[in-house]
């Protein structure tokens, strides 16, 4: 009965939200470090694939040498091959523990962080070319490609700097990050960049919803993949993220483990929306970063920013995300 009822939920929303609007999306991650960028991206192929958004590119805030290729590969395997990706170009390094290199190594892929077109660029010339107020960002890693988007200055493709053009091209932000109504030093809100949250959020002027630590931190997914073709990108990442990443390996024992599930809520209210049925909104307020990751609400008649509230059940939350990251609806 429980799984009658997810499915009719999934449904529903997804019948009721986007018969009359496709949302054309750029997803922003921090590809490599938690697995839930990986489940995120996977969802949003499978979104794509059923017609509830356009992803029109993806940005990587990583410079890990691997995470390019691996967002490739993802792409190329969920048959999205012509998907563009961007990174910031400060400097590649190499991670022994992040899960995009298993990815790398055993799914094909054509870019590298050498071949991936700077990502200031490519927001640049994705808004530049949009119709005005069209186009959704979801930002579930640290916030500084967004800053270099808005410190960016006129181009070829816009006479407009990054701030104007965010304002006249950008519909809503969606932002994995913080906690709400308050807390302290959170990852993406910090990213070892002291200030660019600060600075990121006072300089967007347009609507941004959060989806902060407390939502996700207790939706745990993860395990159900230990049922999937081993072939596959969310079964090679997640096994090798649960035995490696520091706060899963003592507990791993051959088997892919649960894990927190952050970016997938950011990237299902993106594209589905849900108020209502899978949670409940905060608005009228605007979230108050400091300089180290942490931030406080503050009401406000006037601001233009809220954040979700789980509405149905942490275990339901985890069913439905696990069924829309292996496209099982």
């Amino acid at each position: 009965m429980k799984k009658l009822k997810i499915g009719f939920v999934i449904f529903l929303t997804a019948l009721s939200l986007n018969l009359f609007s496709q949302i054309k999306l750029i997803f922003d991650t921090d590809f490599g470090g938690d697995a839930d960028d990986l489940g995120a991206l996977a969802m949003l192929h499978h979104l794509a694939a059923k017609g509830e958004c356009e992803l029109l590119a993806i940005m990587c805030w990583t410079t890990e040498q691997n995470a390019v290729p691996a967002i490739d590969a993802v792409n190329r395997f969920y048959k999205h091959p012509d998907v563009p990706v961007g990174v910031r170009k400060e400097g590649s390094y190499f991670d022994s523990t992040s899960y995009s290199k298993p990815i790398a190594e055993n799914f094909h892929h054509e870019l590298n962080y050498q071949t991936a077109i700077d990502a200031t660029v490519l927001y640049r010339k994705i808004l530049a070319e949009s119709d005005d107020k069209s186009i959704t960002i979801v930002v579930v890693g640290p916030l500084k490609n967004i800053e270099n988007l808005i410190r960016s200055k006129g181009d070829i493709y816009s006479e407009f700097d990054g701030k104007t053009l965010i304002s006249k091209k950008v519909k809503e932000f969606v932002i994995m990050g913080g906690q709400y109504p308050e807390g302290k030093k959170e990852w993406n809100f910090d990213g070892n960049m002291p200030g660019i949250t600060r600075y990121v959020i006072q300089n967007i002027d347009v609507p941004i919803t959060f989806s902060g630590f407390e939502l996700g931190v207790n939706i745990k997914t993860g395990e159900v993949f230990n049922q999937i073709d081993k072939n596959t990108p969310l079964y090679v990442g997640f096994k090798y993220f649960s035995e490696h990443a520091a706060w899963m390996k003592q507990h791993y024992k051959g088997q892919i483990l649960n894990n927190s599930t952050y970016d997938q809520t950011a990237v299902l209210y993106a594209v589905r929306n849900g108020l209502g049925i899978y949670w409940d909104r905060s608005e009228n307020g605007v979230c108050l970063p400091d300089e180290v990751g942490g931030n406080k609400w503050q009401e406000n008649r006037d601001g233009k920013h809220s954040f979700l509230k789980l509405k149905m059940s942490n275990n339901d939350m985890a069913r439905l995300i696990e069924s829309l990251m292996l496209g099982n609806f």
